[in-house]
């Protein structure tokens, strides 16, 4: 999908900004993605250093030193049953929303 700014660009100017968090995308549920590509944004949003990986979506090796990271978000057509594979890809470190 083509939104204007390719997403690394968006997540990184929201964490040299001070963001706090952004919707990552999700492996599951109704706005998911590429499971390596996805893992990839997570990384890039909290990570302090960051190895290049081309099948994530890293194209180079990323330094953020003491810089604050970013709460990826899932949300989207997602439910309780989503939960084991949510904390698999997201880990304790991240925001979940449920709705109906």
């Amino acid at each position: 999908k083509n939104h204007g700014m390719h997403f690394r660009v968006l997540a990184k100017a929201l964490r040299m900004s001070g963001g706090d968090h952004i919707h990552s995308g999700t492996v599951v549920g109704k706005l998911e993605g590429e499971r390596e590509m996805t893992l990839g944004f997570v990384d890039l949003l909290r990570d302090d250093f960051i190895e290049k990986d081309r099948s994530r979506g890293i194209f180079f090796t990323q330094d953020w030193v003491s810089m604050p990271g970013v709460l990826p978000v899932a949300s989207g057509g997602i439910h309780v049953w989503h939960m084991p594979a949510l904390t698999e890809i997201f880990g304790d470190d991240s925001v979940l929303q449920f709705g109906g």
